[in-house]
């Protein structure tokens, strides 16, 4: 599933900014279904921008039919009748998608016998202190099990004491859920951490969720702003 807002408050209608010859949405789409890895692929949207040009592209979209403040809500309500088991949430600005990352959250769910892990997500180890002080970069904690206990806009760790030889990890937004877990999300409120930072990740962990994180070393560009876009645009040539 392809969450796509056509509004942006960063990049207004970035996802149909031109990428080589196609809008960022469709190109994010088609790296989807050229992973293999999926029975289906859904780009789920509010705009019928977006709904037109998945469809004419020979893709399949779901328009949204109650406004959302969120992709995993989107995708709630795209899912809510569907016979499914595991939900991966692809966002609709990371048109570098990659087979080897999508393939190692996947995993997580076959090797999780006892079914205790309700989401897995990407992390990427990150260095460039800009980057990890930039607000539009969310950061992740984990523990020694690679279980998230935090995201945050925040350089978390905040580095206090140097020389502890402390890395740093980017979240990036794509996600796997168990269906029980998305459905609860969608019925669960905002709490007050979640509302502060604008990451709906949050959420999982304040009511309870547990999210296993995978280190990829696939950065890909996630266009959010229109520096973005030239950086995708110059990596796409």
């Amino acid at each position: 599933m392809i969450p796509a807002r056509y509004a942006a408050s960063r990049f207004p209608a970035k996802l149909m900014q031109d990428l080589s010859g196609k809008p960022v949405i469709v190109r994010t789409y088609e790296a989807a279904i050229h992973t293999g890895l999926f029975d289906e692929v859904y780009v789920v949207t509010d705009s019928p921008i977006i709904y037109d040009s998945i469809t004419n592209a020979g893709g399949l979209a779901i328009m949204s039919k109650t406004e959302h403040d969120c992709g995993s809500d989107r995708i709630a309500e795209a899912v809510t009748n569907m016979d499914v088991d595991i939900i991966v949430n692809v966002q609709g600005d990371e048109p570098f998608t990659d087979r080897e990352s999508l393939t190692g959250i996947m995993e997580v769910f076959k090797n999780d016998i006892e079914k205790e892990i309700d989401l897995a997500s990407l992390m990427v180890q990150i260095t460039d202190e800009e980057e990890i002080n930039n607000p539009n970069t969310v950061k992740v904690i984990v523990d020694n099990r690679n279980f998230a206990l935090y995201f945050s806009r925040a350089p978390i760790p905040f580095p206090r004491a140097k020389d502890t030889g402390t890395i740093y990890y980017k979240h990036k937004g794509i996600y796997a859920f168990r269906k029980s877990a998305l459905m609860d999300f969608q019925r669960l409120p905002m709490l007050s951490l979640e509302a502060t930072e604008k990451i709906e990740a949050i959420r999982y962990l304040e009511y309870g969720k547990k999210i296993k994180m995978v280190e990829t070393t696939v950065s890909g560009i996630e266009i959010d702003t229109p520096e973005d876009l030239k950086k995708a645009q110059a990596a796409w040539k």
